[in-house]
Formats: structure tokens, C-alpha cells, sequence
């Protein structure tokens, strides 16, 4: 399996430049992409197939936070376990239940405004949960792991608070 990293040519390290792999993408999916082996013979057109799969896993991977994280420890060989291992530290899990509350209450007043700050609080924790990531994949792997599952957690959530705002706005 092909190094996500080596194949955009970036530093294999959690702090990627957002704009240099959206440059590697387009430029390696110009070379591989499908429509350009049109008239190649079936073996080629195979493989331009499985390198353009492999570009749009890496790209997903590489430029979301969380799923960077987790390559990134995959690659040192930690397993996150995120669908196993749900435990998590008593404060993590009190501002897990605050941001449920609130999601809650804002549906039932219809509060998009609300909803939109809570948003605003939940991507303030991610960023502070993505600067000590940083570190503690190098220092730290199982430390990472947890933050790995937190950060999932609040993706989940985002996600719920995005579509609730889509609801109550349509």
C-alpha cells in the first residue's frame, strides 16, 4: 500500500499545507484519471482506475484533521479503536452532555443563532484538540489515540448541529 504522504510528495507529519496537496491532487488526477486512458489498453485502464481511487482515499484522508490523525497513527501502527473504545476523560464527557443539552434546547426554541455559536464552541475545542494532536503523535501515540476518538466525537456532532440547522432553516 502506497504511503498517502510519499504519494502527494508531503511531509509525513500532521501539519500538512492545505493548498500544496489541493495542487499534488489535481496534478497527480490529471495524470491518472480514467478519461485519459480511454483508448489505453485494459490493464492501463485499470490501473488508472485503482491510481485514481487510491488519489481521492488519500486526499480524503490527508486533508480532513481527524482522519489525518488517525493515518498518521495507522502508519505507526496504533489502532485508534474508535468503535470499541468510548471511554473518555469525566470532563470530556460533561462538555459531550452541554453540547447535547444545547442542541436540544435550540431545536425546541428553533434557535439557529444558538445552534451557530455552538458550532462555534465545538470547532474552538477541535482546533485546541488538533494542536496538541500534533505533538502527541510523535510523543505520545496512545494520548493521540484518545484524541483521535474525541475529535471524532465532536465531528459527529458538528455534523448533528449542521444538519439540525439545515432543518430548522428550510
Amino acid at each position: 500500500m502506497q504511503n498517502y504522504f510519499a504519494l502527494f510528495q508531503l511531509p509525513q507529519q500532521f501539519a500538512v499545507d492545505l493548498a500544496l496537496l489541493d495542487r499534488q491532487y489535481r496534478q497527480l488526477q490529471a495524470e491518472v484519471h480514467p478519461d485519459k486512458f480511454v483508448n489505453a489498453s485494459p490493464a492501463e485502464r485499470m490501473q488508472s482506475m485503482q491510481m485514481a481511487t487510491l488519489a481521492n482515499e488519500a486526499y480524503l484522508t490527508l486533508k480532513q484533521p481527524t482522519a489525518r490523525a488517525r493515518y498518521l497513527l495507522q502508519l505507526q501502527g496504533v489502532e485508534t479503536d474508535e468503535e470499541n473504545n468510548t471511554a473518555m476523560p469525566t470532563d470530556f464527557l460533561m462538555a459531550q452532555m452541554e453540547w447535547r443539552e444545547a442542541m436540544d434546547e435550540a431545536k425546541l426554541s428553533k434557535d439557529v443563532a444558538a445552534l451557530e455559536l455552538l458550532l462555534t464552541d465545538m470547532r474552538q475545542q477541535a482546533k485546541a484538540l488538533q494542536q496538541d494532536i500534533e505533538s502527541e503523535i510523535v510523543e505520545n501515540p496512545t494520548q493521540a489515540a484518545l484524541t483521535v476518538r474525541k475529535l471524532r466525537f465532536i465531528d459527529k456532532v458538528s455534523e448533528d448541529v449542521n444538519q439540525l440547522i439545515a432543518q430548522l432553516e428550510d
